[in-house]
């Protein structure tokens, strides 16, 4: 055993660092600025790859997870890597808005979706049910934490070579290093679960998963959740400079990483120990209390406080609902069941901005969609608290045979 749980370590490094490659997608805000200052892209032009991105993920992940499922994670995110880097090099070759959407929204969408799918499985099938959470949270800390380094790196690189240069090294260099790490991640041939735990918990495929109510519970939870970060993180520079005056863009994006990173393990460690139900009500709450007084922060320090909270609760989520699958339906199509529910994700991803983008375009301000997304983070509150795992004879009953 003390091999395997060796071994589950280095995929969880693998998993980290192909994480913090496919943390590209939250510096959109980036290369979004550049393409509307330089070449005229209005601001919701700029949206539409990273929302096309976003969508893709979502979308991809599915197929991912199911591959993974059948055949591993080791061939899924090399895929991913392959998409990855394909999607950035080559739009630095269609340098319009067509091929940006195609390029980055579609390829590279696609390959983080499929990347990402491989990586959280993989990890937390070495390890005990008490330690989902944590390792979870370990492994997709990369993504959250990723803006820290790629935000000023892309900014130096657009100064240097310009913005679809900056593209091609980034493709390249990703690209590789992704296909690299993919090649550490396995699963093991007994998953380390006490027996008393798998007699407890059945294993749900994904017909029986959408049959219980909790699922869709989760379902909104998620969105809510994600509809919230994601508006942030793609408005974080824009509604910066309105509400300050000052172009705090860089600044914020790399402290951000730093909240959305810390949320991810702190949360899943906290689930482990309280449920996550109750985790992500308490994160829930504190982030619809702060979207109400958001519009009122008109100082770098507001900002930043501010939008580090949100953030933090948004990185916590991306630990909490992977975890929160293994623990109502098994850890043995979680790749798929997860992918499931990342819908959420996807939707919210490509509704919140894109609306946000919208109020901006018709009220000069973003007062509406933090007072929509703030009344959406108190409703998930509600259903954090009611909602309970499944019986675990809801999966097992098609099972059983008359005597």
């Amino acid at each position: 055993m003390a091999n395997g749980f060796n071994r589950g370590w280095i995929v969880v490094a693998a998993g980290l660092g192909i994480n913090l490659m496919f943390g590209v997608l939250y510096t959109w805000s980036i290369f979004s600025a550049t393409l509307s200052a330089t070449y005229a892209w209005s601001g919701f032009e700029a949206s539409l790859p990273y929302t096309v991105a976003i969508a893709m993920f979502a979308l991809v992940m599915l197929v991912g997870g199911k591959l993974q499922d059948l055949f591993g994670p080791r061939l899924v995110a090399t895929m991913g890597g392959v998409l990855t880097g394909a999607g950035l090099v080559l739009s630095s070759m269609f340098p319009t808005l067509t091929g940006v959407i195609l390029c980055f929204g579609v390829l590279t969408g696609a390959g983080i979706g499929m990347g990402y799918s491989a990586t959280t499985p993989a990890a937390i099938k070495w390890f005990r049910p008490a330690q989902k959470g944590l390792i979870t949270g370990i492994v997709v800390t990369g993504f959250g934490l990723a803006s820290l380094y790629i935000a000023p790196l892309t900014k130096a690189l657009i100064a240097a070579y310009g913005v679809f240069a900056t593209f091609k090294i980034l493709g390249l260099s990703f690209g590789l290093l992704i296909v690299l790490f993919a090649q550490f991640l396995s699963v093991p041939k007994i998953a380390p679960v006490p027996a008393a735990a798998a007699a407890s918990n059945a294993d749900y495929t994904w017909r029986e998963m959408l049959k219980t109510p909790q699922f869709y519970l989760l379902w909104l939870m998620f969105l809510a959740g994600s509809m919230t970060g994601l508006m942030l993180i793609g408005h974080l520079a824009k509604i910066a400079t309105l509400q300050t005056g000052a172009n705090l863009g860089v600044t914020l994006v790399a402290a951000i990483a730093v909240a959305n990173a810390l949320g991810r393990p702190v949360a899943g460690f906290v689930s482990d120990r309280i449920g996550r139900g109750r985790t992500m009500a308490i994160l829930y709450l504190l982030q619809g209390a702060t979207l109400l007084m958001f519009p009122g922060f008109d100082s770098f320090a507001t900002i930043l406080a501010g939008s580090m909270l949100i953030t933090f609760s948004y990185g916590a989520m991306l630990a909490v609902y992977p975890s929160a699958v293994g623990d109502f339906y098994g850890t043995r199509n979680i790749g798929f069941n997860y992918a499931i529910l990342f819908t959420a994700w996807g939707v919210a991803g490509v509704s919140g901005p894109l609306a946000a983008g919208w109020i901006l375009d018709r009220t000069g301000g973003y007062g509406a969609a933090f007072l929509i997304t703030a009344v959406l983070c108190v409703f998930a509150a509600g259903l954090g608290l009611a909602v309970k795992p499944p019986r675990a004879a809801t999966a097992a009953e098609p099972l059983k045979i008359a005597a």
